[in-house]
């Protein structure tokens, strides 16, 4: 049996809004089906891996919680922390580098966070 990621799942006060910033950062969309409150839409974060963006959601959390937080894995940490920010999301950890006392071997990292519209953290994440 292999696994991997296939896609995460957010519900969206505005979806045409969520839309546009996800595509403004280079997201394609894959598939959409329903309309109006029941409109959902997939979209390829790059590398196949997918969010799925549904329509009609609120500030409430459902009985299924909200993620925490989605890292994307990018070349370039700032780059893309720029990229979000122009797009409309809101900063909330500016890019930084983290040495981790990490086992079994030290591990450094370079990550920025945003913020999208239904308050969602994106992390932008490379191992340096």
């Amino acid at each position: 049996m292999t696994m991997g990621f296939h896609h995460i799942a957010l519900k969206c006060k505005d979806i045409e809004k969520s839309l546009a910033m996800y595509r403004a950062l280079g997201m394609t969309e894959v598939v959409r089906w329903g309309e109006g409150e029941r409109l959902i839409v997939m979209l390829d974060i790059g590398d196949g891996g997918r969010i799925e963006l549904f329509a009609n959601g609120s500030d409430e959390f459902s009985e299924n919680g909200k993620w925490q937080h989605f890292a994307l894995r990018v070349d370039d940490v700032d780059a893309a922390f720029e990229r979000a920010l122009a797009a409309g999301f809101e900063p909330h950890i500016m890019p930084k580098v983290v040495p981790l006392a990490s086992t079994p071997a030290g591990v450094t990292i370079n990550v920025a966070f945003v913020k999208g519209p239904d308050g969602e953290q994106l992390e932008f994440f490379r191992e340096l």
